[in-house]
C-alpha cells in the first residue's frame, strides 16, 4: 500500500494562496463601495447641494428686489412657456432704464441676476464670473468677465454645469429657434429669443463669446452685424468637458421693473 505524503511547504503555499485571494477580494469590494460612494457623491449630492443654494440665492434676490412671485414659482410676466412669448420689438438702444440696470459691473462671484427658462422650468442666480468653486459649483450660472451685461449692445454671454452641481445647462439643448429666455435684474427684465444653436465645437472657441459672436473653429455658425446677443455654453457630450455646446439668442424686448 502506497502512503501518500503532503509536503508542509505546499500546505503553506496554499494557505497563503487562499488568504492572498481573500485579502485581494476585500480590497477589490472595498474600492468598489468607495467608487460607488463617490459616483453617489458627485451624481446626486452635489446636484442636491447645489439646486438648494441656488434656489434660496433666487429667493434672496426676489425678496431684495421686493418682486411678486406668481404661484406657480415665476416672476410676474413669466408665461411658462414660449408659447406665449410678446411680438418682437426693436431693441432697447435709447432706453434709460436699459442703461441705468448694466451702468456697472457687478462684484466678482456676486449673484446679481436670475436667468429663466420656461421651456426647461429653470430659474436660477446668475453671478458674475465663471469660476468653478465661486460660482459654477454652487449651481449657479456664471457671466463671461469681458462680455457685455444684460440689455446691452454686444454679447451677454453665459456658462453652467451640464452635469452635476445643479447641472442648470443640462437640456439647453433641447432650446429651439424662438424659445424665450429671460434675465431679470434689479431694474428690468429682459427677454432674449434663441436664434441659432451650435451642436459642438472646440472648447477653447472663444469665437462664440465675442461682442459679435461668431466660431472661430466651425466657419459659417454665429453673426457678422453688431446686436443684442445672448450666448449660453455648456459641456457636450454630457459627463464631459471634450466640447462646447453653444446656444444663441436675439433681445426681443425690455421691461423697466
Amino acid at each position: 500500500m502506497r502512503v501518500l505524503v503532503v509536503q508542509h511547504s505546499s500546505r503553506r503555499r496554499r494557505v497563503l494562496l487562499r488568504r492572498g485571494v481573500w485579502a485581494g477580494g476585500e480590497v477589490l469590494v472595498t474600492v468598489g463601495v468607495v467608487l460607488l460612494l463617490l459616483v453617489v457623491h458627485q451624481l446626486w449630492w452635489t446636484n442636491r447641494q447645489a439646486k438648494v443654494g441656488a434656489e434660496r440665492k433666487v429667493e434672496a434676490l426676489e425678496r431684495e428686489w421686493g418682486v411678486q412671485v406668481q404661484e406657480g414659482g415665476g416672476a410676474p410676466g413669466d408665461s411658462g412657456t414660449s408659447s406665449a412669448a410678446p411680438e418682437p420689438t426693436e431693441a432697447p438702444r435709447q432706453q434709460p432704464a436699459a442703461r441705468r440696470a448694466t451702468s456697472a459691473a457687478p462684484d466678482w462671484s456676486q449673484a446679481y441676476a436670475i436667468l429663466t427658462i420656461p421651456r426647461l422650468h429653470l430659474r436660477v442666480p446668475v453671478a458674475e464670473g465663471t469660476s468653478k468653486q465661486n460660482v459654477l459649483n454652487k449651481g449657479y450660472v456664471g457671466h463671461y468677465s469681458g462680455t457685455q451685461q444684460p440689455g446691452q449692445a454686444g454679447n451677454f454671454a453665459l456658462a453652467g454645469h451640464r452635469n452635476t452641481h445643479g447641472e442648470p445647462f443640462r437640456y439647453v439643448n433641447r432650446l429651439g429657434r424662438g424659445d424665450e429666455v429671460q434675465v431679470e435684474t434689479e431694474d428690468a427684465v429682459y427677454t432674449y429669443a434663441v436664434d441659432r444653436t451650435l451642436a459642438q465645437t472646440s472648447a477653447r472657441d472663444t469665437g462664440v463669446i465675442r461682442a459679435v459672436p461668431s466660431s472661430a473653429v466651425r466657419p459659417g455658425h454665429g453673426y457678422s452685424e453688431p446686436g443684442y446677443y445672448l450666448t449660453l455654453t455648456t459641456c457636450t457630450p454630457e459627463y464631459t468637458s471634450k466640447y462646447r455646446l453653444v446656444v444663441w439668442g436675439k433681445l426681443r424686448s425690455m421691461r423697466p421693473r
